[in-house]
């Protein structure tokens, strides 16, 4: 097993090296405070994946959306089963509430900000607690199509909500997702990626927190050819608290990417990360990055990143790369934890040897890995599709 355990004290950046499947020197990384951000498309230059924020990702399989190449030739479709206290609106590009929450920190992110034609705003009112957890599926341009959308999430102050973003069907699909979370507000967003076999989607999401609101956000990816989730969490003022949960689990051929950013930048504020993801089958491939910046001003902040990653057959690859940054030394905590390796097999001998055969023990292993993430998904259905998911996967290998 492959493990990196740290409890840092300084500035510390690593993850540079070769990109997958091509040769040369990978353009180094500099500090996420320089991080560069547009809306406009022709700002940043055509990855040729040799970039720090490219080299893992296998970019003829992208359909041109990094390109410019990928033109929209359809549109994907949003439908709501929302709490009735929840307003839903259909609004144009000249909404002055859209782009609040984050600006583009990619080409294609900037593309789907420059391509979209109408956007869902979704609106918690202030003072008001959903009675049920809503659920909005997004379902894709369909085979062969390219779509590109935009959503926010508003959740106004004192306000506490449970939302569902479903994304399913075909086609090549990019966007950008907003949550901006107001002051005091408890919000808990799921965001389930269950596409089709030739599906490829690319999303940036923005996570705006504003005074001492709470945001869980839960990314769930299965399906799809290629995936690429990219949330940054951003903090508008003291006592936000932001947990990040991932679940992923990739079969053969798939490529899963999760690229987070989390940007403390103002005192008191508080973040967790926990990404968990299983891979089968040849050619399997995940990423997660987890990058963490702390800059001056932020004194008081506490924040953890951990990643884990199980690989149940040959042929499969995960890389896990998290960066600590700290520009101050007056913290609570900081630290990140990243491991990846097979079944361990103390655990299966334990099993085996109170009479429980290797097939069952192997999947009692698999769904006391997930455990710890399925736990925390507090809607019951989404938890239970989840779990129904994990099986069917492993029945498919055998395991």
């Amino acid at each position: 097993m492959s493990v990196t355990e740290n409890n840092v004290s300084e500035a510390m950046r690593e993850g540079v090296g070769e990109p997958a499947g091509s040769g040369g020197t990978v353009v180094p990384a500099t500090s996420r405070a320089e991080r560069f951000t547009s809306h406009d498309v022709e700002a940043f230059e055509v990855p040729g994946g040799r970039e720090e924020n490219w080299r893992f990702t296998p970019m003829k399989r992208l359909r041109g959306l990094h390109d410019g190449s990928a033109t929209a030739s359809g549109s994907a479709t949003v439908e709501a089963d929302a709490a009735p206290e929840l307003k839903i609106e259909q609004v144009g590009r000249d909404d002055e509430r859209l782009g609040v929450a984050g600006v583009p920190s990619d080409r294609i992110a900037a593309q789907a900000y420059s391509s979209f034609t109408e956007a869902t705003v979704i609106t918690v009112p202030k003072e008001t607690k959903a009675s049920k957890p809503s659920t909005v599926k997004i379902t894709g341009p369909g085979e062969g199509q390219v779509a590109y959308g935009h959503l926010q999430v508003r959740a106004e102050q004192f306000s506490e909500a449970v939302i569902v973003l479903d994304h399913a069907g075909s086609g090549t699909y990019a966007d950008n997702v907003e949550f901006v979370i107001g002051d005091s507000a408890n919000v808990t967003v799921v965001s389930v990626q269950d596409w089709a076999d030739d599906a490829v989607h690319v999303s940036e999401q923005h996570l705006k927190l504003g005074r001492d609101a709470t945001l869980k956000h839960i990314v769930i990816t299965l399906g799809g050819d290629l995936v690429r989730v990219s949330p940054t969490a951003t903090f508008a003022d003291k006592g936000g608290d932001v947990e990040m949960l991932g679940l992923y689990f990739a079969d053969e051929g798939q490529h899963q990417e999760h690229r987070l950013f989390v940007d403390h930048a103002v005192p008191n504020c508080k973040s967790r990360v926990m990404y968990k993801g299983a891979l089968q089958g040849d050619g399997a491939h995940t990423v997660w990055v987890g990058d963490v910046l702390i800059r001056a001003a932020a004194e008081a902040t506490d924040t953890y990143e951990l990643n884990r990653n199980l690989v149940l057959t040959p042929g499969a690859r995960a890389d896990s790369i998290p960066n600590l940054e700290i520009e101050t030394g007056e913290i609570e905590g900081a630290g990140h934890a990243s491991a990846t390796g097979r079944f361990d097999d103390e655990q299966l001998f334990y099993l085996q040897s109170r009479g429980i055969g290797e097939d069952a023990a192997r999947r009692l292993v698999v769904r006391g890995f997930f455990h710890e993430i399925l736990v925390k998904i507090g809607v019951p259905e989404v938890r239970e599709r989840l779990e129904a998911a994990i099986e069917a996967e492993l029945e498919a290998v055998g395991v």
